[in-house]
């Protein structure tokens, strides 16, 4: 079976030896990618397997040719773990609302994420991830804590039209060159963290900021020095939802966030940005942007005068996609 994906991205993957020709995804039209076993999940029993997980686990270690699971529309409790001596796998499901994983877990956070990957090489399209715990978060019994969704550790991954859905630490973009298109990603609190070297394009940011009935923060990024190629971009994105939020704030000294031509409702508070220190020699070393943003919580008038410190020159050099395709 050939599965079409709709893909601006990735070029990256060509760069790799492998025992096959593989199709280039680029930021043009769909193509096709071809792949040399096609596996089926359905709960209900008529495919390969009935599990996300039995499926992942049956791909051969070091696998070097892509494999394509498609996962039928449902709700899938379970956790799925992807690791490193199995890249080159594309995952599909029918659709963001309708095929789901979910799990309840908060500890460990670094092994009860409901989807986690060490691999390199990976594409997710058509799949939420939620992490139960403390979603949805109005009305839940349980106390607010950190509960990941996601924890996206391997280089060279994608993601399209997927949900990451929680309250704290939603996604975890741990390291790694990521992209992610036409996704949404909810929470509250750091729920966009981690040290990887990501484009966000086109997605939709979803605060759910009442919950928790304080400030909250979109991102925490943990860049630990200036050779670090690490950050987070947000590119064409739409930021709304309820309550108040920061877009950022640090949690490694040189953390990265840019949001570039990024809609932001008025649940962004007017500083904007948060540090984790009071001194202006930790404030110079944090790269925060928003630049070419619109919507009422666009204004940079208040914003910390260590805050939008990139020429357009600098800029240019994370908003496309070269960012992703290279090493920073």
């Amino acid at each position: 079976m050939s599965l079409l994906i709709i893909c601006r991205f990735i070029s990256f993957l060509l760069a790799l030896e492998v025992s096959m020709a593989i199709v280039p995804l680029d930021f043009g039209p769909k193509v096709q990618l071809n792949c040399s076993n096609t596996i089926h999940v359905d709960q209900s029993g008529r495919g390969n397997f009935e599990s996300i997980k039995a499926a992942v686990d049956s791909v051969p270690p070091n696998n070097s040719q892509w494999i394509c699971i498609y996962v039928k529309q449902g709700v899938y409790k379970e956790r799925v773990f992807i690791s490193r001596d199995r890249p080159f796998i594309y995952i599909v499901g029918d659709g963001l609302r309708q095929t789901q994983i979910v799990s309840n877990g908060t500890d460990p956070i670094d092994a009860t994420a409901t989807f986690i990957t060490h691999a390199a090489n990976i594409i997710i399209q058509g799949i939420s991830f939620i992490n139960s715990y403390n979603y949805p978060a109005i009305g839940s019994p349980n106390p607010m804590t950190q509960a990941v969704a996601a924890k996206i550790e391997g280089d060279k991954t994608a993601f399209y039209e997927c949900g990451f859905y929680g309250l704290q630490d939603t996604l975890w973009d741990h390291s790694g060159r990521h992209y992610f298109k036409d996704c949404i990603i909810e929470g509250a609190v750091d729920f966009i963290f981690g040290a990887g070297q990501s484009i966000y394009e086109n997605c939709v940011i979803s605060v759910v900021g009442e919950a928790i009935g304080s400030e909250g923060f979109i991102t925490s990024h943990s860049r630990q020095s200036p050779e670090e190629t690490s950050g987070f971009v947000f590119k064409h994105c739409y930021i709304g939802g309820n309550g108040k939020t920061y877009l950022g704030r640090p949690w490694r000294k040189y953390a990265r966030v840019i949001y570039y031509k990024t809609f932001m409702s008025n649940i962004i508070v007017p500083h904007g940005w948060a540090a984790a220190s009071s001194t202006s020699q930790d404030q110079g070393l944090l790269t925060f942007v928003d630049d070419e943003c619109f919507g009422p919580g666009a204004n940079t008038s208040e914003r910390p005068d260590w805050a939008n410190k990139l020429n357009p020159e600098e800029l240019q050099k994370f908003v496309c996609i070269s960012y992703i395709n290279s090493d920073g």
